[in-house]
Parts: C-alpha cells; sequence; structure tokens
C-alpha cells in the first residue's frame, strides 16, 4: 500500500513513512486503550489545534492513560512538524496515545505518544449522500463514548460500509434511543424555516469541535441555533442538510436516501463563515 507523505514525532525524533509502534504483546494492539485526535492544516492555517489538544489529553485520562504530554506541548511539536511541509498544504494532523502494557486494563505509566503529519487534501465542498444505517451509536453506560476512541471506530465502519453497498457515502446514525445521533464520521446539522438545527449532545456521541465553533458562528451571523432532540424524519422534511466535522469541516449534504437537496442559505453562511473565521477575519 502506498502511503501519503508523513512523518510522526515518536520517542521524541522525527521519523517518516510507517514506522511499526505496536507488537502482539502490546496492551493497545489487544485490548483497544487507543485514543486520538485530529486537527487540520490547510491554506496556512490550523483552526482550534489548542482545542483538539486539550480534548487528547481529557480522553486519555478518561481512558486512564497517563501523562505524556500537555496540550501545549503537542501544540508545539505540531508546529515543528508542519515546517516540515508546505505552508499551503493541506494536513490531517493527528496526536496518539496508547498503552504499551497491562491485563484488560492499561498500566497507565507504559503509556506511548506519536503526533503523527501526513498529506490529506480536504474533501470536496459540492456535497455528499447519506442514509439511514441499522447501526446505533452506544450510550455512555455502554462504551467510552466520552472519549475520541479507536474502539468506537468500527461501529462507524460498519455504518459506513452498509451506506456504501447501497450506494451512499455516509450513513445517519441514532442513538440507542432512536433518534438522531450523527453521521458515521461527523456531525449533522438540519435547516429548517432559517434556523440551523443539530442533536442535543446526549452521551453518545462527542459534541465536535468544529460543531461548536460552527454554532458560535452562525449565532453571530444572525442565524438562531438549536440542539434540540432531532428525528428522523426531521431531517427527512430539513430544508437543509450538512455536516461539520474536523476533516472535511463543513460540507453540504445534497442527497438524504431517495430525497435530493441543494446547499442552502445557512450552510453556505456556516462554510464562508468557517474559512473567515479560520484565516482570521
Amino acid at each position: 500500500m502506498t502511503h501519503p507523505k508523513a512523518v510522526h514525532f515518536l520517542d521524541g525524533e522525527w521519523v517518516e513513512g510507517n514506522p511499526p509502534i505496536m507488537g502482539p504483546m502490546t496492551h493497545a494492539a489487544w485490548m483497544a486503550s487507543v485514543v486520538f485526535d485530529g486537527a487540520r492544516a490547510f491554506e496556512g492555517v490550523t483552526p482550534d489545534l489548542d482545542l483538539h489538544c486539550e480534548r487528547l489529553v481529557q480522553s486519555a485520562e478518561r481512558f486512564g492513560l497517563g501523562f505524556v504530554h500537555s496540550a501545549g506541548e503537542m501544540q508545539e511539536i505540531a508546529q515543528d512538524g508542519l515546517a516540515k511541509f508546505d505552508k499551503d498544504a493541506a494536513l490531517y494532523l493527528r496526536p496518539m496515545l496508547w498503552a504499551d502494557e497491562g491485563f484488560v486494563d492499561c498500566d497507565p505509566e507504559s503509556t506511548r505518544f506519536c503526533f503523527t503529519i501526513y498529506e490529506a487534501p480536504l474533501p470536496p465542498g459540492d456535497g455528499f449522500s447519506v442514509c439511514l444505517s441499522s447501526f446505533r451509536r452506544p450510550m455512555q453506560s455502554m462504551a467510552p463514548t466520552d472519549a475520541k476512541a479507536s474502539c468506537l471506530y468500527p461501529n462507524s465502519a460498519r455504518a459506513l460500509r452498509e451506506a456504501s453497498k447501497r450506494g451512499f457515502e455516509n450513513a445517519v446514525v441514532l442513538d440507542a434511543l432512536g433518534n438522531v445521533a450523527e453521521l458515521a464520521t461527523a456531525n449533522i446539522w438540519i435547516a429548517k424555516d432559517g434556523a440551523a438545527i443539530t442533536p442535543t449532545p446526549n452521551g453518545t456521541f462527542l459534541n465536535g469541535i468544529t460543531k461548536q465553533r460552527v454554532a458560535k458562528l452562525l449565532e453571530q451571523a444572525g442565524i438562531k441555533v438549536h440542539e434540540a432532540q432531532v428525528t428522523w424524519r426531521d431531517v427527512m422534511e430539513a430544508d437543509e442538510v450538512f455536516s461539520t466535522g474536523n476533516y472535511g469541516k463543513v460540507l453540504p449534504i445534497t442527497q438524504v436516501e431517495d430525497r435530493s437537496l441543494q446547499p442552502g442559505p445557512v450552510f453556505s453562511t456556516a462554510r464562508e463563515a468557517y474559512w473567515s473565521w479560520a484565516h482570521g477575519s
């Protein structure tokens, strides 16, 4: 497999390629003690990098992992790594923590750290399709949903695989009670009568950093923002549907099951406001 250009801050130095970091006795390899976060660099900016680093520290605490680097130290590492790429390169920034040792529960003293930066173009902003997934997001009492944990992503993979087989690019995933939680890989928004609506964080999904940022920017732009219980029917009857997430930032959803949609004014305001804010305007 050909990997994109990537550099990794591992054991105090930068290495390239795809270095091996786990063996068959590594706790993370067989007990999934891995947390990570994702940030973006594009067009010379790194929006909310500080918040992504802070969230990784919080995820590690919730997993019982040990302290390796502070959020501020991670930001310094990131800036050092970014200097190895062109200034305007589109990059994915992925700090990660995992345990080397333990039996079922991890040994926090064995926690290791790697900060990966690699080339990853931003998805085109012309829209994507979604369908309703048959899979559900677990409740907080069932899984570590309050952390950005690798062990949660096989469930997202199931939803994406199912959607792909049906000819869709992503999936709307419900929570355990049957209300809309998020997409398989991002937070979801709908617009109705000029207002922006997004599911209330209820412990089944992360209240995304980009989601929170967009909510503030929409309010500043004069658009009413509501966190509310969202049903699948609400999505099907929405005037607009769009997503927020670190990987693609703000993207329109242009097909929901057999219904076609156009990017609308609430989405356009969100995307334009985010890009303007990210560039310091």
